[in-house]
């Protein structure tokens, strides 16, 4: 079998990044990229602004939407149960993994078992967030990514910079100088005679995986839903690669998080209207592929579920934050995001990124890293990410509310925590302010009203706005001056009109 692709970590790249605005610069210095961006963005959003007018019952759709998924969340434990207990009457079996490691050493194990060094993949958020084609890498396991846009970025040894179109940033050209360069490394080749044009692109890449979902024994998965009531699991993708994966290999390994459970198989009708239309402009996916255990004779025969939490349970706990687990992943704030079209996917950190990204990244992992507690100020608030939102998440509330929790961690860390300390004790006591009084005076007659641009401490404070002057008199200093005479009298300006007194 062909030698796996060499995967570049995202566990260094992503968790060791810079802060959102001190990575944004260089993507906005992208030219390239931010064309591909705007082109790609400003095509979805009228693709699904066409769709979703035709809806008469949109706000209707995505009321019964939120509903349905807070009614799992509120609820997960006892919907979480009924799944397992439907899985496991149907044939599949289920796994629990509390975090990335579980998770990863659950499907390397599965697949050892099955005697196999690869895997084909279906495009899956949970397994990029856990890193899982790393983990099967370490273990000379071979994970190919069979979405288009998906092997697009791992022949490129590249990241994801979007959630739906993980290539986003790159346009025909560029993909096809990938093609040429990198299919023969990893399997058959790309033709001699390829060109950029799309239809070309496609026939390539169909035929490289060809092969791959002809041997393959295992393959791996996420899942769009799973529904508690009938231990069925959804996926909805446009190529046909997901159903290939889900068909024809012997063994079916689904890594699904905890927060994709819906309470019934009628909820499934709500999700199917709101997703392709929120997404890819369409009003329904082209494949929309259920299974639900094993069927003896038709697809695979040996089905597993992992059932990932991976910081989800510690997001539950925030009665405020919780609300970022309805995400369905259809990438809509993205699309409509003027933050994210022009800097792109990368800057953020994440397989995870634009206006969803910036509350769920740091609620899942934390905000022990420069980048988790940067991404709560990586928006405008302008409020379209909520108006595009197909289960009505409220993410400018969300990102208020992590930055309140980002200061209050900070708290008695940062210089203005410290200068806010300072301050009180100042103004604690009237001496203290008199003799700070004093000797900014003292500083503004030395400045002589030059504007002051920067101070040590305050160089972020200063970015955005000029340091006030300092005063060369205060208003304690020219009240004496001009209204207390001999024993407390006030001086009258019309016998002493320079106020110098007797």
């Amino acid at each position: 079998m062909s030698e796996g692709i060499p995967v570049q970590s995202t566990s260094a790249t992503f968790l060791g990044m810079p802060s959102f605005q001190r990575a944004a610069p260089g993507a906005l210095a992208d030219t390239q990229q931010r064309r591909n961006l705007a082109h790609a963005t400003a095509t979805i959003r009228g693709k699904r602004a066409q769709v979703v007018e035709e809806v008469d019952a949109w706000e209707e759709l995505r009321l019964a939407g939120a509903d349905a998924k807070d009614e799992a969340l509120h609820h997960l434990p006892d919907y979480l149960e009924q799944l397992e207990a439907n899985l496991t009457a149907r044939g599949a079996v289920v796994h629990w993994a509390r975090d990335a490691a579980e998770a990863n050493a659950i499907v390397v194990q599965l697949v050892r078992d099955k005697g196999t060094d690869e895997v084909v993949k279906v495009k899956s958020m949970a397994t990029q967030e856990i890193e899982l084609n790393e983990a099967l890498e370490e273990a000379g396991i071979a994970a190919w990514e069979t979405d288009l846009a998906e092997l697009i970025v791992q022949l490129g040894h590249d990241r994801p910079s979007h959630i739906l179109v993980p290539a986003i940033h790159r346009n025909r050209a560029e993909i096809r100088q990938i093609f040429a360069r990198e299919m023969a490394a990893v399997g058959r080749p790309a033709p001699d005679d390829l060109t950029d044009e799309p239809a070309r692109l496609a026939e390539a890449a169909r035929l490289h995986l060809r092969e791959k979902f002809l041997r393959a024994k295992v393959a791996v998965s996420g899942a769009n839903f799973a529904v508690a009531d009938t231990g069925t699991l959804a996926v909805v993708e446009s190529e046909g690669n997901g159903r290939m994966c889900l068909t024809l290999p012997e063994t079916l390994i689904s890594v699904v998080g905890v927060e994709k459970v819906l309470p019934t198989f009628g909820d499934l009708g709500t999700f199917l209207q709101l997703l392709p239309r929120s997404s890819t402009g369409e009003r329904m996916n082209p494949y929309t592929s259920l299974w639900t255990g094993v069927h003896p004779g038709d697809g695979p025969q040996e089905v597993h579920v992992v059932l990932l939490d991976n910081g989800r349970s510690k997001v539950l706990e925030d009665e405020v934050g919780r609300e970022a687990l309805r995400c369905i992943r259809c990438s809509a704030c993205l699309n409509v995001c003027p933050v994210y079209e022009r800097v792109g996917g990368h800057a953020y950190g994440s397989v995870y990124p634009g206006p969803i990204g910036a509350v769920l990244n740091p609620q899942l992992r934390g905000t022990s890293s420069e980048v988790d507690r940067s991404l709560p100020y990586a928006s405008s608030l302008c409020g379209a990410c909520f108006e595009a939102c197909p289960v009505r998440i409220d993410i400018p509330s969300l990102l208020v509310h992590l930055r309140t929790q980002v200061v209050d961690e900070a708290s008695g860390r940062s210089p203005e925590a410290a200068s806010m300390r300072a301050a009180s004790w100042v103004f604690g006591d009237h001496r203290r302010l008199e003799a700070a009084q004093r000797a900014s005076t003292l500083g503004g007659r030395l400045l002589g009203g030059r504007t002051v641009r920067s101070v040590p401490g305050l160089g972020a404070w200063t970015q955005a706005r000029d340091l006030p002057t300092p005063p060369t008199e205060t208003f304690r200093q020219w009240w004496s001056r001009t209204h207390d005479g001999p024993d407390n009298e006030p001086v009258d300006p019309a016998t002493d009109p320079d106020g110098s007194g007797p």
